[in-house]
């Protein structure tokens, strides 16, 4: 949209260097800092070339091993998820630091000691959850949305991709509730907690074996299911396989599936699916 005389002159005014915020630079610019820049530029308290090179150019940090998405939380609202597994706890750590010079969190998912010692040497605020794999690192609690993410697994050997789930959705800034050990084996147990299911925005369903949880949680509430596959079985479930295609065969109306033991792709998907709720 084009600019009127007044316009161009309001925006055309030159500010010394020292009074620009030092966080914007190029490199850097935050969700919170895009939308600083945009009001100052509508206040005419900042050039228009100012703001177009903050966005304009390429939003990457090379760390040569890593290139950092600098820009990450500014397009989908939550920086670049470190993924542990391969990478050195030298990396891991780099590529935080890189990341947490900007952003408020960071979440490292898929980690061993190793990186666990690295991470707690470098940051006093990192978190371990050794259960889900995974350590936080939060500069400042983030407030919780409204509305309630359920995360349920249908045995304790589901535990690890459901608490991966867990601990993402709540580093985005939700509100979880666990519900564990409710398999189809022993179908009273889910029963019991059907307030909590029915109440919750959006469900995420782990299961190994064959896979048939996810299906009948489908049947008993109106909000999306997303079931993730686990590992977690004899020989014939081919290490998730089985519970995937019955995932994928899935009855149940509603039912999205992720890759085997993606926790963490799970509770990604029900954050932005929460996001959208709105409390009744």
């Amino acid at each position: 949209m084009g600019l009127s005389g007044h316009e161009r002159k309001s925006s055309d005014h030159r500010i010394p260097r020292d009074r620009l915020h030092p966080a914007w630079h190029p490199h850097e610019v935050t969700a919170t800092e895009a939308i600083e820049l945009l009001e100052k530029f509508r206040a005419g308290k900042i050039a228009r070339d100012k703001v177009l090179r903050a966005f304009q150019t390429a939003p990457l940090a090379d760390l040569g091993f890593a290139q950092v998405d600098t820009h990450r939380a500014l397009r989908k609202g939550f920086p670049e998820v470190i993924f542990g597994s391969g990478k050195t706890p030298e990396q891991v750590v780099g590529i935080a630091s890189k990341i947490f010079e900007r952003e408020q969190r960071i979440l490292v998912t898929r980690i061993h000691g190793d990186h666990v010692r690295a991470l707690r040497r470098r940051f006093k605020h990192a978190v371990h959850h050794e259960t889900a794999r995974c350590v936080t690192i939060e500069k400042t609690a983030r407030p919780r949305r409204p509305g309630t993410i359920a995360i349920l697994c249908a045995g304790t050997s589901d535990l690890p991709v459901a608490e991966e789930a867990a601990v993402t959705a709540e580093v985005m800034g939700n509100q979880v509730a666990r519900i564990h050990d409710v398999g189809v084996a022993g179908l009273h147990r889910l029963l019991r907690r059907l307030d909590v299911i029915q109440s919750a925005n959006v469900l995420i369903v782990a299961a190994g074996m064959e896979g048939a949880l996810p299906s009948v949680v489908a049947g008993l509430v109106s909000k999306p299911v997303i079931a993730v596959p686990t590992s977690v079985g004899y020989g014939a479930s081919f290490g998730g396989l089985a519970p995937l295609l019955g995932m994928l065969n899935s009855c149940g109306s509603g039912v999205t599936v992720v890759n085997i033991d993606n926790g963490f792709g799970a509770g990604y998907a029900a954050s932005q699916i929460n996001s959208l709720a709105r409390a009744e």
